[in-house]
């Protein structure tokens, strides 16, 4: 017992290693439309009036020309992050006007409000503490629903951010972006309620503690992840729905974090997402099979058929399909195919238990990641490849994720040794070769490949301690440790006794379909 406690505490350290490798593998400005959110946060807090002031009309500020002009290697995969070095420094001042900034609150105030305690005076040290708070935020409530969650939704945890994060997870979660804080939200707010429904007592009171604060996170963060909170809550709302006083003096949390969620929607000014595909202050370039001139002029059914067609390919975008950062940054097909294979032949396993409610919110869920994309696409006037980015559905494919992974008849969905093992072996050379190629891309452009990151370095930390090659190689072995850890947890899981794994799953219908 003393033996697997110190395995299991091994997993929350070397996810921290990793994910903090990828924090430190990509400048300042990587993430797509950092320009906007990085002023956006400078400017959260109007009594810090050091740090951002008003401009000459209502929607332009003043901030740090380092914070506007960090993204100068943008759209442009050959060209390094050498130009910040280049071109300006990372102090404060100069200063410059932006209208690419939250004047209007475009987005919600809770990411940029709370990341705007960690602006200093060294723009650098602020920009990679908002990154590590985020790492340490997403590694804690994990974390936490880890020991709060019964021992058949732990495996469901586990496998969930698993199968889904690598690589353009790995590459949020450890941004400046508030998809990041979109993901971590969704993906906390389903499994904790589940757990909150299924636990009484104090652990009851944990989860549903740990549901409220991922709500405010997503909501928080991003109106298209406002909405998706309301689809997790409804998703956990259909598995446990039972017509009884209990659930419903339980269901008084969600219904009332449902309405914040709505609230946040609202007032973010992102419900006009319908036009402009969830990306407001968005200015990346188009990509993948919409991008091709020949589709430009299609339109009424001809414009719904191609955008129903070719869906799939934003999905496929979460696992490598699409460049990450800016757009910017390719993946090979070794990462898209092997993190695809990786999802598909879980999800295959998880399809081994499935009861009426499974079926009906895989069903719900799925007919979103499918449909709404699509109308926002018809609706811009565009196609797949314009406006709608992978990221916008990423918390969507946590979810799903979580759902075909549910176990619904009171024991947990059992693999094989070599099944995990075959599955934690392809997604460490997955993040392998992932990380080698961000820090690449940075470091010199991906105008000079090669194996060594340490020749002809064009961009990196400055007095940071750790070379590019020392980075990469610290980060792989930490998420191949994580994996490997991962797969002996997982494994002691599924030898837990039919008591210790049963879980309140009548309501979640224990019966197969077609029984």
């Amino acid at each position: 017992m003393r033996a697997r406690f110190k395995l299991v505490y091994l997993v929350p350290a070397l996810a921290l290693i990793a994910l903090i490798a990828w924090a430190f593998a990509s400048p300042m400005g990587s993430s797509p439309d950092d320009d906007f959110h990085l002023a956006s946060v400078w400017c959260a807090n109007a009594a810090r009036t050091n740090l951002c002031e008003p401009g000459s009309t209502p929607e332009t500020r003043i901030v740090p020309a380092a914070v506007h002009d960090a993204p100068c290697f943008a759209y442009d995969a050959n060209k390094s992050a050498g130009c910040q070095a280049k071109d300006f420094t990372f102090s404060p001042k100069p200063t410059v006007a932006t209208k690419r900034v939250n004047a209007s609150g475009e987005y919600p105030p809770v990411y940029y409000a709370v990341m705007n305690i960690f602006v200093g005076g060294n723009i650098l040290v602020s920009v990679l503490l908002m990154r590590i708070f985020t790492v340490l935020l997403f590694v804690g409530l994990t974390t936490a629903l880890f020991v709060l969650l019964p021992v058949a939704r732990k495996q469901t945890l586990i496998l969930m951010w698993m199968i889904t994060t690598v690589p353009l997870g790995m590459f949020l979660l450890s941004s400046n972006n508030p998809s990041a804080w979109a993901v971590i939200g969704v993906g906390t707010a389903w499994i904790s309620l589940l757990g909150y429904f299924e636990t009484d007592g104090r652990r009851r009171i944990a989860l549903g503690a740990i549901f409220a604060a991922a709500v405010v996170m997503a909501a928080g963060s991003r109106g298209d992840a406002a909405m998706y909170s309301v689809i997790a809550i409804g998703t956990v709302a259909v598995l446990k729905l039972r017509w009884t006083r209990r659930f419903w003096l339980q269901a008084i949390l969600p219904i009332g974090m449902a309405l914040v969620a709505i609230g946040f929607f609202l007032v973010s000014r992102q419900t006009a997402s319908g036009i402009n595909g969830f990306g407001g202050a968005s200015s990346a370039p188009s990509v993948g099979t919409g991008a091709d001139t020949a589709t430009k002029s299609l339109h009424g059914f001809g414009l719904l058929a191609y955008n129903l067609l070719n869906a799939d390919s934003l999905w496929a975008g979460v696992f490598g399909g699409w460049p990450l950062g800016w757009l910017d940054t390719p993946m090979p097909a070794f990462v898209s195919l092997g993190a695809v294979a990786v999802f598909v032949a879980v999800a295959f396993v998880g399809f081994r238990q499935l009861g009426w409610r499974k079926v009906l919110v895989l069903a719900l869920v799925g007919l979103v990641l499918w449909l709404l994309p699509v109308y926002v696409l018809v609706q811009s006037g565009t196609t797949v490849g314009n406006a709608v980015q992978p990221r916008y559905l990423l918390p969507l494919i946590v979810l799903l994720a979580g759902v075909i992974l549910l176990s619904t008849r009171g024991r947990m969905i059992q693999f094989g040794r070599g099944q995990l093992i075959l599955v934690a072996g392809v997604l460490a050379a997955v993040n392998l070769v992932a990380l080698e190629l961000v820090i690449r891309r940075f470091v010199t452009g991906n105008s000079h490949l090669g194996l060594n990151l340490d020749t002809s370095d064009q961009w990196w930390w400055g007095s940071f301690p750790l070379s590019p090659n020392a980075l990469w190689i610290i980060g792989s072995l930490a998420y191949a440790g994580l994996m490997a850890v991962i797969v002996v947890v997982l494994l002691r899981l599924q030898r837990a006794t039919p008591e210790e794994q049963a879980v309140n799953v009548d309501s979640v219908d224990a019966r197969p379909v077609g029984a």
